[in-house]
């Protein structure tokens, strides 16, 4: 690296101190918490609970016992497993993180500065929805601009519904949430894709014989199966999981690629998919959508227009909010309203992003609603800096 190179790193770093120091005592102004997690984490909870998004970006290593460590790569869920261990379920913690989270990003630096906000414990969950936008969007356009900023909210608990009411199979159900999350349902559910794939069977569907005598065996007696294969094939762990997660996850793919999606189902769900705008308009046409298809959405679409009275009550310009109902984040442990918050100049990347993730904690064993932010301070950085070439 170049001393003009290295220069610009370390005013970097400089810049991602200062601004992420500028943005904790907002929010600590604000009534959140200062909290830290360690660094270096037990790799098992990220693997288990963040998606395959997370999972394969993570940096991991072991200690001297063979244990499986990674990098934190975000502060959500090391707080909420604190937040358990602490014994304070049912009391409302409003936390403020700062400091390095480290995962892998195609064309950016792997080791970055995120601001976390996390409020865990609050029942009046679309207030505190409101909140934690209107907190993470006052952060950010006080340092670049309002008028530079773009937001697109959603609610997860709207797609679930629909989910619900087509009455598709458990399997279905999970990879076509999956494939919303990872931004590729569109495709997914294309008439020609839906047809291609009745006609001419891809993937594990491929090997039916064998996923038909699967399927008729113990569960329990099929994972051995699969897994003895795999260990005769000398493979015991790869990416951080071992023979047993594959084959689990091997026998979890043989079953989705074994299910289709009628017509009809995939034509209300790229009907929901196409509608955004603004928010009441997406309820007005979300309301039209249920009425016709016959899905019970009412109490789903009540709330999230609730939230949005809470947004606008907060002061956000609704003019300036599109609400999306495919709009989805690449966490599997989300479970209601999500968001983000990009330059328009930059709609590739977000600079601040967040959801509800009521779904973590039930996955832990317990029933808390919780709702979180992440502000990228790199990315906000660049942000200033250019706004500041710009005005020379």
């Amino acid at each position: 690296m170049s001393e003009t190179s290295e220069t610009k790193v370390r005013m970097s770093k400089v810049r991602d101190g200062a601004d992420g120091q500028k943005l904790v005592a907002r929010f600590l102004k604000a009534g959140y918490h200062r909290a830290d997690v360690p660094v270096l984490q037990p790799a098992d909870p990220f693997l288990e609970l963040s998606g395959e998004d997370i999972r394969r970006r993570l940096f991991l290593t072991s200690d001297e016992e063979g244990a499986e460590l990674c990098l934190r790569p975000e502060f959500t869920i090391p707080a909420a497993l604190t937040y358990l261990k602490a014994g304070v379920v049912g009391r409302r913690v409003d936390q403020v993180f700062y400091g390095s989270v480290f995962r892998h990003r195609p064309g950016e630096s792997g080791e970055f500065t995120q601001v976390s906000l996390e409020s865990m414990g609050r029942t009046d969950r679309e207030a505190a929805d409101a909140d934690v936008l209107a907190e993470t969007y006052g952060a950010v356009s006080e340092a670049v601009g309002a008028a530079r900023l773009a937001i697109t909210i959603g609610d997860l608990g709207l797609f679930s519904g629909v989910l619900d009411a087509l009455s598709l199979d458990a399997a279905t159900s999970r990879r076509l949430a999956l494939a919303l999350g990872e931004g590729r349902l569109t495709s997914l559910i294309d008439p020609a894709k839906i047809a291609e794939r009745k006609e001419s069977p891809r993937g594990l569907a491929r090997y039916s014989g064998v996923l038909d005598a699967l399927k008729g065996a113990d569960p329990v007696e099929a994972k051995a199966f699969v897994k003895d294969l795999l260990s005769m094939a000398g493979i015991t762990a790869t990416g951080g999981r071992s023979a047993e997660d594959i084959a689990g996850r091997f026998l979890e793919r043989a079953r989705e690629d074994a299910q289709t999606l009628g017509n009809e189902q995939g034509d209300i769900l790229r009907q929901f998919l196409a509608i955004e705008g603004e928010p009441d308009d997406v309820t007005t046409r979300l309301r039209a959508l249920a009425k016709a298809a016959n899905l019970p959405l009412d109490a789903a679409l009540d709330r999230f227009e609730h939230r949005v009275g809470f947004i606008e009550a907060r002061g956000l310009p609704l003019g300036a909010v599109k609400a999306a109902a495919g709009f989805a984040r690449n966490m599997e442990y989300y479970s209601g309203f999500v968001f983000d918050i990009r330059l328009a100049e930059r709609p590739d990347r977000p600079i601040a992003a967040g959801g509800r993730y009521d779904r973590l904690f039930e996955r832990l064993g317990r029933e808390v609603p919780a709702i979180g932010a992440a502000i990228w301070v790199d990315r906000l950085n660049a942000a200033e800096v250019s706004a500041g070439e710009v005005t020379r």
